[in-house]
């Protein structure tokens, strides 16, 4: 999995962990919810200052953002 495909998964998996929507994490990061949704599906870069915003927004250090997760079979 490329690194922007690991991030937008992160994104929306850690979001649907908290029960966050598009548009409350949107405000929670202080961004748009277009941006949430053109991130989850791969439609934007997020750049470092959005992802740190997002990191934020979730709750979690930015790396954890980054990190492969890992499926048992």
């Amino acid at each position: 999995m490329e690194p922007l495909e690991t991030f937008a998964a992160n994104v929306k998996r850690l979001r649907h962990e908290r029960k966050l929507t598009q548009e409350r994490l949107a405000d929670k990061a202080g961004l748009a919810l277009s941006d949430i949704a053109r991130i989850e599906t791969l439609r934007r870069d997020p750049g470092v200052k959005v992802a740190a915003k997002i990191a934020h927004g979730l709750g979690v250090p930015t790396s954890k953002l980054f990190e492969r997760v890992k499926h048992h079979p």
